[in-house]
């Protein structure tokens, strides 16, 4: 009988002596499986525990160890602390391009990474398996009587025009923490004009920090902030429950999509199973099937005039610019000079 055993821990005791934090250790599969995948991963572990069921549905000897942690702690397992995963799943995409540039990944090639797209796919190391879109979430209540801003002039807009309105209740990543909310600031900061401009609005306004998208959603749904910049839009539109109390809005002018990516580690004790598990996810996303129990939005098939306004960010060695010690610490003093008014 298939079950899943919920070990929600600071540290597990398997890692006691290791550096890095867990989030979660959770195990998927049979009893007598013969055969763990153990992946290590950012993701939500119930955002993927459908696709999970439906590999070891297929591969019933099969059961996967599967640990959740932060982006920054997946680079520590790995790299600092040799930790042994056969998969890295994240959202950092330029933390995971950074893997594979030094050395920590291994090559796959197969029918299924042949269908993603070249800006999708980097040397056949990392692999995109969902498009993401950075999101506005807004209370409607917050902004009765007032239009709700479809892009970031529109917001920048609104916020100068109401801040008794809007004091202490703007929240966006703090970016010393988020990997993610430090790939998308920077990407919006090499393709947007008013992005300074906004987080200098914010700024004024108090702006409220947070370490995660759940975070930031949950807030805006307790009416706690009005408005939160750079929010993961796949994590608000799963929240059903929060129908009426939150709007995703994808800005208009331009959504950057974040690409959570796989690779396959180098140094992997079941390698062919590992591979078996990307081309699931691949073939997921990719394929031209449907998959149900696929949770993230094909935002390559919408030919819509909103879906025009999507820029996947394209995996490559560019990711890594921001990742450049000096260029990094340039970056952050700049936010926090805006967004911290220091």
């Amino acid at each position: 009988m298939r079950h899943l055993i919920f070990s929600i821990v600071t540290i597990c005791v398997g890692f006691a002596a290791q550096a890095f934090e867990i989030e979660g250790e959770y195990r998927f599969g049979s009893d007598d499986a013969r055969q763990e995948i153990r992946i290590i991963s950012t993701a939500d572990v119930e955002i993927l525990i459908p696709l999970m069921r439906l590999f070891l549905d297929a591969n019933p000897k099969v059961a996967i160890e599967y640990t959740s942690v932060s982006s920054g702690d997946l680079m520590t397992a790995i790299v600092d602390e040799g930790a042994q995963f056969d998969l890295a799943l994240s959202s950092a995409m330029d933390l995971q391009i950074k893997l594979a540039n030094d050395g920590f990944s291994a090559e796959h090639s197969s029918d299924a990474t042949k269908l993603v797209p070249d800006w999708g796919n980097w040397r056949n190391h990392v692999f995109a398996f969902s498009q993401e879109e950075a999101s506005i979430v807004v209370s409607p209540e917050a902004f009765e009587g007032l239009d709700i801003p479809r892009d970031r002039q529109a917001l920048i807009n609104v916020l100068r025009s109401h801040p008794e309105r809007f004091e202490g209740r703007v929240a966006t990543y703090d970016l010393a923490l988020s990997g993610t909310g430090y790939l998308f600031a920077t990407q919006d900061a090499r393709t947007t004009e008013t992005y300074w401009r906004l987080m200098e609005v914010m700024g004024s306004l108090d702006a409220r920090l947070f370490g995660s998208s759940n975070a930031m959603i949950e807030a805006v749904s307790r009416g706690e902030m009005a408005v939160a910049y750079n929010v993961l839009g796949s994590y608000a539109r799963a929240r059903k429950d929060l129908d009426g109390m939150i709007e995703v809005i994808d800005p208009a002018d331009v959504t950057s999509m974040m690409l959570r990516t796989a690779i396959l580690l180098k140094g992997a004790e079941e390698t062919e199973l590992a591979q078996g598990f990307i081309d699931h996810l691949l073939l997921s996303a990719w394929g031209a099937e449907d998959v149900p129990e696929y949770p993230f939005y094909k935002w390559h098939l919408d030919t819509s005039e909103a879906a025009a306004a999507t820029k996947p960010i394209r995996l490559g060695p560019g990711l890594l610019v921001f990742l450049d010690a000096q260029k990094r610490k340039r970056f952050l003093r700049e936010w926090s000079a805006a967004i911290r008014q220091e």
